[in-house]
């Protein structure tokens, strides 16, 4: 395995790209599917709230260890049973609901699916960071390192609006278990795929490259990296209690299923955005961004937990969108260049667990305060969401100053955090 001059995409293959973007959707669409499936079979947002919860308890458990044997064994050996077993249950889980199958196995059913979900998204990034160390020449290395970084936020983002997207439309337009029974097929046949690419080849030497040298866990439990995912786990929150909120205020008006669609209406903005990032100056760096588009995101929180008209409500989504998708962007440029040598792969899950977790925690607590009828504090939620990842980003600020001051100089220490905080993002 040597380096070389050529670009990334000669070492992957174009094909990888569109296959890595599907392969993710079953992971964007499983907590949102299942959600609209309960609600719409049981009538009950709470239960809808609990099972999601479900999922993202199971997620974040399974998650870390996930990351843990692909970082130690490859993505190949872990993805292909993960994906087959993923989808099986995604398939079982409408069967289970629709045959009125007691809670408890009801809930035991999401809790597998979140415990086998591959998160295909993390891998991705994982593995192209593998590509890039392994077969690029050092000074492409930075420069396609920044672009990747930029592009996969970009990519789940775009796979977070258009997984609750489809959720929407095909609940109505065919039947509320029919996001679920697709998220199935995807999961068995792109997650599969993307496994066995021949870019996991590449990748897995990458792994066994990184094996002697690789960071000890605990390396992840950094400050600077516990921040990140105490910030994803907040915008979690804001995705978890702005959907369940959000298809409360849908039922009040007509039918839940609508609020798929509503949701995705704060995409809009936030895929443009989150595409548009790479537009921004390397002089606005990332710790910046993080405070400017929190800023936005929680303003608008604010307005959407006033709204009381559906006009207000599509126009403060839209501004979320503004908000929402540039943190995610910034958060996982960030964790790119932070995560320890040869533990890309348990990072990237550790901020995915953390999000999914989150989401599915604040559906559950939101549904449960707005099945007892309180649905103004239900959709005051995202304003403690976004809030918090506002918090976040100061708390970021400190930890980077104390970072400068504990260098040799100031010189050197600001260069050091342009490096690491400016050129993820071009």
């Amino acid at each position: 395995m040597t380096a070389d001059n050529r670009s990334l995409i000669t070492h992957t293959g174009w094909g990888f790209f569109p296959i890595a973007f599907v392969a993710r959707l079953p992971f964007a669409m499983m907590v949102v599917g299942v959600l609209t499936l309960v609600v719409a079979q049981t009538g009950s947002v709470g239960l809808g709230g609990l099972t999601s919860a479900a999922v993202g308890v199971g997620v974040v458990v399974a998650g870390p260890a996930i990351g843990d044997a692909v970082d130690r064994f490859g993505q190949r050996r872990v993805l292909v049973p993960l994906g087959i077993i993923n989808g099986l249950l995604l398939g079982a889980f409408p069967l289970v609901l629709l045959a009125d199958a007691p809670e408890p196995a009801v809930l035991a059913v999401a809790a597998a699916i979140g415990l086998s979900a591959p998160q295909a998204a993390a891998m991705s990034r994982s593995r192209l960071m593998g590509i890039i160390r392994v077969r690029l020449s050092a000074e492409r290395r930075p420069v396609t390192l920044s672009r990747v970084m930029s592009y996969e936020s970009a990519a789940d983002e775009t796979a977070f609006v258009i997984g609750p997207f489809l959720v929407g439309i095909l609940a109505a337009a065919i039947a509320p278990w029919a996001p679920i029974a697709i998220a199935a097929g995807l999961s068995l046949v792109f997650v599969t795929a993307f496994a066995l690419h021949p870019s996991g080849l590449i990748a897995a030497s990458a792994t066994r490259t990184a094996a002697e040298e690789r960071a000890p866990v605990r390396a992840v439990l950094h400050p600077r990296i516990l921040v990140l995912v105490a910030a994803t786990f907040g915008v979690g929150m804001f995705f978890g209690a702005t959907l369940t909120s959000l298809t409360a205020f849908a039922q009040s008006a007509g039918d839940g299923v609508e609020a798929g669609l509503l949701y995705g209406l704060m995409g809009i903005g936030s895929a443009a955005l989150a595409l548009a990032v790479v537009l921004l100056p390397a002089s606005f760096a990332l710790r910046a961004r993080w405070l400017v588009f929190g800023s936005v995101l929680a303003a608008s929180a604010v307005g959407y937990a006033m709204a009381d008209t559906l006009g207000f409500v599509i126009v403060m989504l839209l501004l979320m969108g503004l908000g929402v998708g540039p943190i995610l962007v910034t958060l996982f440029s960030i964790a790119g260049h932070r995560s320890p040598i040869g533990r890309s792969a348990t990072t990237m899950t550790l901020l995915g667990s953390a999000l999914t977790l989150a989401q599915a925690l604040a559906s559950a607590v939101t549904g449960a305060i707005a099945e007892a009828g309180d649905l103004r504090l239900a959709m005051a939620l995202p304003t403690v969401a976004a809030v918090l990842v506002l918090v976040l980003g100061v708390v970021n600020l400190g930890l980077e100053r104390r970072e400068r001051r504990a260098t040799t100089g100031p010189a050197s220490s600001d260069a050091t955090t342009v490096a690491a905080d400016a050129t993820p993002v071009r």
